[in-house]
């Protein structure tokens, strides 16, 4: 064990073999002069687990994020439901690597005209399963209660079921938020991006939401250095516990842009890697932080 300051409180390094068998509820260290704290009080429950991935400002990449965690999850042999609740501007597909893939929307089995079992399998990751987002309606005209005897059905089949809503806090926020067990506020790094994530962070709160965790995706090093903040900052000003930071990386457009998932078009790209060590946390299992 080494105990290091960095100007700061003193904190206490202990080796990551020292907890492989050990449950954790949190883990505190420093990296370059960043505090990262990372949170293992997740309990992974015996029926599937519900996650909406909010954010409060477009362009944060979330979808991608959501596709991306989804895909390592997968990967990992967990049974995955992605449900795109971005009513009318449904995207997801295209991260996921499946837009050419005919699929039913959420909408299609709250209504009972297919099964849920009938939802779109990845031809990549075969336990991973897509339901998108209807395009001729609004958000605030789907049927809640039936929405929500989908996500109880579900909860038997799966895993984890993602919910990835459009950014904002309008209808289709709610219809993942009000439904969710646990929530990722994807962000930026710019300081507009971080603030609305604060507000959304709020907004749960104010909800009475827990589980609340922060992902920080494009960040960019040069970046980093040139304001001379780090995540830790982020973290503050957002208010939220920290899971993930995702470097800015141009493999997950040209894996977009060729149709296919980023975890098969660049596996150990930095956005590949940093998409596999989340889905380890989120299943519960001590992963360190890395910026690369």
């Amino acid at each position: 064990m080494e105990a290091v300051g960095c100007g700061r409180p003193v904190f206490l390094f202990i080796p990551m073999k020292t907890f492989e068998n050990i449950p954790i509820k949190c883990l505190i260290f420093v990296r370059n002069g960043f505090i990262m704290e990372l949170n293992y009080d997740w309990e992974v429950s015996d029926l599937g687990e519900i996650l909406a991935l909010l954010s409060g400002k477009g362009g944060t990449g979330k979808t991608s994020v959501c596709a991306g965690i989804a895909q390592a999850l997968a990967q990992s042999g967990q049974r995955i439901l992605c449900i795109d609740c971005d009513v009318g501007l449904r995207n997801l597909d295209i991260s996921l690597g499946m837009s050419e893939c005919a699929g039913l929307s959420f909408l299609d089995v709250c209504s009972g005209a297919y099964p849920l079992e009938q939802a779109a399998k990845h031809p990549m990751f075969p336990s991973l399963f897509f339901l998108t987002a209807p395009m001729n309606c609004r958000a605030d005209q789907i049927d809640l209660s039936a929405f929500r005897a989908m996500l109880r059905n579900a909860r038997d089949a799966f895993d984890f079921i993602l919910l990835d809503a459009p950014a904002g806090v309008e209808a289709g926020f709610h219809l993942a938020a009000d439904n969710a067990d646990r929530f990722l506020v994807v962000t930026g790094f710019g300081p507009a991006a971080v603030r609305d994530a604060s507000r959304v962070g709020d907004l749960l709160e104010l909800a009475g939401r827990q589980d609340v965790r922060l992902i920080v995706n494009r960040v960019d090093r040069g970046m980093l250095q040139a304001t001379r903040k780090t995540i830790d900052d982020v973290m503050d000003t957002a208010g939220l516990p920290l899971l993930g930071v995702i470097l800015e990386d141009p493999d997950i457009t040209l894996a977009a842009a060729f149709g296919k998932p980023v975890l098969r078009y660049a596996p150990r790209g930095d956005a590949a890697r940093a998409f596999c060590r989340i889905a380890r946390r989120i299943q519960g299992y001590p992963e360190p932080m890395r910026l690369r």
